[in-house]
C-alpha cells in the first residue's frame, strides 16, 4: 500500500504538470494540489485501462494508461478550478 502511494505521488508529479500543459491558459493552483490531482489522474487512469482492457500486468511503461491518467488530471484539475473559484487567465 505504501509503495503504490509513493508511486501515485511520483506519477503526479509527471502527470499533474503535463495535465496542465494540455489545458488552455494558466491555472492558478499551487504545485502540491497539482501533484495530488496528477496522482490521483494516475492511479484513475490505471483503473480505468485495467476495466477497459482487463490486463493489470504490462511491460515496462504503459503509455496508453499514462495518458488515460493525463487526460483525467486534466478534468480534475478543470473541476478543482470550479469549485474553488479561481480562474483560468
Amino acid at each position: 500500500m505504501v509503495q503504490t502511494i509513493l508511486m501515485a505521488l511520483v506519477a503526479g508529479a509527471i502527470v499533474g504538470p503535463l495535465a496542465r500543459l494540455v489545458l488552455p491558459g494558466r491555472q492558478s493552483i499551487s504545485l502540491a494540489m497539482t501533484v495530488i490531482l496528477g496522482a490521483i489522474g494516475s492511479l484513475i487512469g490505471a483503473y480505468l485501462y485495467k476495466l477497459a482492457t482487463g490486463t493489470t500486468d504490462t511491460k515496462g511503461i504503459d503509455w496508453i494508461a499514462g495518458l488515460i491518467g493525463v487526460l483525467v488530471a486534466a478534468a480534475l484539475i478543470l473541476i478543482y478550478g470550479a469549485m474553488t473559484g479561481r480562474r483560468q487567465t
